[in-house]
C-alpha cells in the first residue's frame, strides 16, 4: 500500500471550509490539533482521550441529531483501535455522518511507531465489508473536494481513508479544559447553529 503524501492541515482545512453547522468530532491527537489549526469552534468536539472512541461517539451524535451533518475525523491507530465501531455504524446507517481517517501509517502520539495501514490493513476495505454504503480511499486533493461535497451534501454514513503524509504539524492545541468543551458544544448545540452558518462549503481548485 501506497504512503500518503497529502498535507493533513491542507486536507483538514478543505473539509472544513465553510463548515456551517456541522457538528465535528476528532480523535485524540494530531485529528483534534488539525480541526483547531482550521479554526476552534464551538461545534468541534476534540477528545484529549478515550483512544479508539471517536467514531462511536459521532454515530451517538448522529442518531441524537439526526437533522445535523456530523464528521469525525481521526487517525488511523486510533480507528484501530475501534473496528468494532464500524460494524455498528453500518447496521445503524445513519444518513447524516461520515468518519474521515487521516491515515499517516503511524501512531503519532507514542513516538511515530508504523500502525498496520503501513504493512497493508485496509480501513476502506473493512468499512466497506461491514457495510458502509461509501467507503473510500482518498490519495489526492481532487479525491478530497469530492468527499467534501459528501460530507456536507451526500447521503451517509461515508467512510474515507485519507492517505496523509507522515511529516508532523506544528501543534495547535485546543482547550484543555474537557467540562469547559463539553459545555460549550452543549451551548451550541442548543443554539442551533455555529458562527458562519450561512456559508456552505465550495470544493476548492484540485
Amino acid at each position: 500500500m501506497s504512503r500518503g503524501t497529502l498535507d493533513r492541515r491542507a486536507v483538514v482545512g478543505r473539509l472544513l471550509a465553510g463548515r456551517g453547522d456541522l457538528l465535528v468530532v476528532a480523535g485524540l491527537g494530531a485529528p483534534a490539533w488539525d480541526i483547531t489549526a482550521a479554526g476552534d469552534h464551538p461545534l468541534s468536539f476534540p477528545l484529549w482521550g478515550g483512544m479508539g472512541g471517536a467514531a462511536m461517539m459521532g454515530l451517538g451524535l448522529a442518531l441524537a441529531q439526526p437533522r445535523r451533518r456530523v464528521l469525525v475525523v481521526t487517525g488511523d491507530g486510533e480507528m484501530l483501535m475501534g473496528l468494532g465501531s464500524l460494524a455498528t455504524i453500518a447496521v445503524q446507517r445513519p444518513r447524516n455522518l461520515s468518519i474521515v481517517v487521516l491515515d499517516n501509517e503511524r501512531y503519532g502520539e507514542t513516538g511515530m511507531q508504523r500502525t498496520h495501514t503501513a504493512h497493508g490493513v485496509d480501513l476502506a476495505g473493512i468499512a466497506r465489508a461491514a457495510g458502509f454504503p461509501r467507503a473510500l480511499r482518498i490519495a489526492t486533493m481532487t479525491g478530497v473536494s469530492r468527499l467534501t461535497r459528501l460530507v456536507h451534501d451526500g447521503t451517509g454514513p461515508v467512510f474515507a481513508q485519507v492517505k496523509v503524509s507522515p511529516a508532523r504539524a506544528p501543534l495547535v492545541l485546543p482547550p484543555k479544559d474537557g467540562e469547559r468543551l463539553k459545555q460549550r458544544f452543549r451551548d451550541a448545540l442548543r443554539a442551533g447553529r455555529g458562527p458562519n452558518a450561512a456559508s456552505r462549503p465550495a470544493a476548492g481548485p484540485s
